[in-house]
């Protein structure tokens, strides 16, 4: 059986582990929480490199996947620095393939979605979930400044996220992990905020811990895109009126894992002992016919 393992700075309540089948390989694709603590996090890379198939980091990336050109993270790097033998993915290669999709499969499934408008939590540091959102003509908000950094600005337009990335991201790079995400018991905070942002869109998309943490009480009709939730967290949205949930990758018994899981579960299925190509990835994802997984919660 091949083993794939996330190491996240999250919450070890998120932890999960499930078996299954991927390239007609048996699986065990298992999270591991380290509540914050990037020690125990780098220790635990070390520990099993050469002990596991492929890691994924979770609660923080390698790199920031931008519209234009990826920036490294220095603070995620510091992680995986003395790791030698495991294959490491972040989830970066799914986010250039798979996401850039999913808009194009959501509205397959439902039809076509109106108003066309879209809040995009981490839209400037997920740039392919962004091309999709553009590509299938959303007016699209970017709300990176807001939710990664607390300045409540936010951009409206391409050109403008394009500069904003430049400028911004590679400062970001070089910023502690908890300047730039919920990790531990944070990432189970919720703290409403921004709710017109909220309200004044049709889809909330990006990473789900930014989405929940100033999620309103209400959001009925919304349509919700992310990935990395929990049965816990669809009765979170069921709650509060969401219509749909979309997760862009599979659902696992009753989990869909992040991106970086997912993709570091099809590295140990293919055995090539790196992380694949997006040709290689584009070419798994038809392969297993890949498509946004859609929940209805009305």
């Amino acid at each position: 059986m091949k083993r794939a393992v996330s190491i996240s700075l999250g919450s070890k309540i998120r932890d999960k582990k499930v078996v299954t089948t991927l390239l007609g390989e048996e699986v065990s694709i298992e999270r591991i929480g380290t509540d914050g603590d990037e020690q125990k996090a780098y220790e635990l890379f070390c520990e099993l490199d050469g002990k596991v198939d492929a890691f994924g980091v979770g609660g923080i990336d390698l790199y920031v996947h931008a519209i234009k050109r990826d920036y490294p993270l220095y603070a995620g790097l510091k992680l995986v620095k003395d790791v030698k033998i495991t294959p490491v993915v972040d989830g970066g290669g799914l986010k250039a393939t798979l996401e850039t999709r999913v808009m194009q499969d959501v509205e397959k499934q439902l039809g076509d979605i109106q108003p066309k408008t879209a809040l995009l939590v981490a839209g400037l540091t997920r740039g392919g979930m962004s091309n999709s959102f553009i590509n299938a003509g959303y007016k699209v908000t970017f709300a990176d400044l807001m939710f990664g950094l607390d300045i409540p600005i936010p951009i409206n337009s391409v050109p403008t996220a394009n500069i904003a990335a430049a400028v911004l991201l590679p400062i970001v790079g070089r910023l502690p992990i908890e300047m730039l995400y919920p990790t531990g018991e944070k990432q189970l905070e919720v703290v409403p905020k921004y709710e017109k942002y909220y309200q004044a869109n049709k889809v909330i998309a990006g990473d789900w811990l930014y989405i929940m943490q100033h999620a309103p009480d209400d959001l009925s009709g919304k349509i919700i895109v992310t990935n990395t939730t929990t049965a816990a967290d669809v009765d979170f949205l069921t709650k509060r009126g969401v219509d749909y949930l979309v997760t862009t990758t599979p659902v696992l018994d009753g989990r869909s894992f992040g991106t970086n899981m997912f993709e570091a579960a099809l590295v140990a299925a293919a055995g090539k002992k790196r992380p694949l190509t997006s040709a290689e990835l584009n070419q798994i994802i038809n392969d297993l016919k890949l498509t946004a997984q859609i929940q209805d919660l009305r």
